[in-house]
């Protein structure tokens, strides 16, 4: 056997080897009793891989404590689960787990009251811990663990969880930005899942709340809504003296605009119908804006002749109603901006749109009555 296939065969082998330690420590067959403390070191606990390489172990007893260990590959920053109501961040209470930079391990309550850091309160929350357990964390191999045990009133079965890392730190107890999260409904029954199990495709959590679904909502409804139709009605005001172009560019804008800000309302559709969401002022006002933009499209092909008696009556209705759309589309946008917590770069980009816009207007407006 000649030296290079002998080394050949040694890395083979030697990375074969060290997969299965990391299979060991990471994946659901790891031996927990090696380096966790009683009561999270048995191996009845069930297990489940879930995202991002995060494995969660759980079980639940007759008292109605809920054990759990969630575990991910770590390097810096923090760990965290939050268990939410309604799959969103905000309001949900969560368990953070990190190593400081002096190596000291850390796992904290935190209550989630918005999108920001400031608003991570930290040893507060709604999770009732239990006094049979305390909290720990540690880091063993290339993965951290974070065990506790909750308290609840009643069996828990679906929940919603919410599962984020961030490779920084916490400094003074304030939770950094994630660098990515995600939301999932777990089931705790019993049985619900095996021990064994590790693939993803087999969990018992699902994906729960759409985030997806909520940008392209936002953004469609931003750039429909916001935008397009308001540059169609500036052409229509500010620029007739380029007849037939203007007329030509109002009707090809604004059934653009139409159709993108009525995709946006299917969106928020859809969305509502996965959450439930109990935002009756923000969905009221958006199929109120859709009647009266499908209003003026109806309107557009009932327009009668410039000769008609009833045309300048036909304007007023156009633009009055045409107006009073635009005004309530950028008040519910940037009321879904602030409910859905879009954070501070949604209202950035949406405040520069709408700074552009009303300058534009002024500016032409002065320039009209002038000329």
């Amino acid at each position: 056997m000649s030296p290079a296939f002998s080394l050949l065969a040694l890395t083979l082998a030697l990375s074969a080897a060290i997969g299965a330690v990391c299979s060991q420590i990471n994946g659901c067959s790891a031996d927990l009793s090696a380096f966790l403390p009683a009561p999270f070191n048995v191996s009845g606990l069930s297990c489940r891989p879930m995202w991002n390489s995060f494995i969660l172990r759980h079980s639940q007893n007759q008292d109605n404590i809920l054990s759990i260990v969630l575990s991910s590959p770590y390097t810096s920053g923090w760990v965290g689960i939050a268990f939410s109501n309604d799959g969103m961040m905000t309001g949900s209470s969560a368990m953070v787990g990190w190593i400081g930079n002096e190596g000291r391990a850390y796992i904290k309550q935190f209550y989630l009251g918005g999108q920001t850091s400031s608003q991570a309160v930290v040893n507060k929350g709604n999770l009732l811990l239990s006094s049979d357990a305390a909290p720990s964390v540690v880091l063993y191999g290339a993965s951290i663990y974070l065990a506790f045990q909750l308290k609840f009133q009643a069996p828990v079965t679906r929940q919603a969880l919410l599962f984020a890392y961030s490779t920084t730190p916490p400094m003074n107890y304030r939770l950094t930005e994630h660098d990515d999260k995600t939301s999932v409904s777990f089931d705790f029954s019993p049985g619900a899942s095996a021990s064994t199990s590790t693939s993803p495709s087999s969990s018992s959590s699902s994906s729960f709340y759409p985030y997806e679904l909520k940008r392209n909502h936002g953004a469609l409804a931003m750039f429909g809504w916001g935008v397009l139709l308001p540059v169609g009605a500036i052409v229509a005001r500010y620029f007739r003296r380029r007849d037939p172009l203007w007329y030509h560019l109002h009707v090809i804008i604004q059934f653009v605009g139409f159709l993108i800000g009525l995709a946006g309302a299917v969106a928020g559709i859809a969305l509502y119908n996965r959450v439930h969401s109990n935002f009756t002022t923000h969905r009221g006002l958006g199929v109120f804006i859709l009647v009266l933009g499908s209003l003026q499209v109806i309107a557009f092909f009932l327009r009668p002749d410039k000769e008609s008696k009833i045309r300048k009556y036909w304007n007023w209705y156009h633009h009055w109603v045409g107006r009073l759309a635009l005004f309530l589309a950028a008040v519910n946008i940037a009321l879904g901006i602030q409910i859905g917590g879009a954070g501070d770069t949604w209202k950035a980009v949406y405040g520069i749109l709408l700074a552009v816009i009303l300058i534009s207007v002024t500016v032409l407006e002065i320039a009209f009555w002038v000329r």
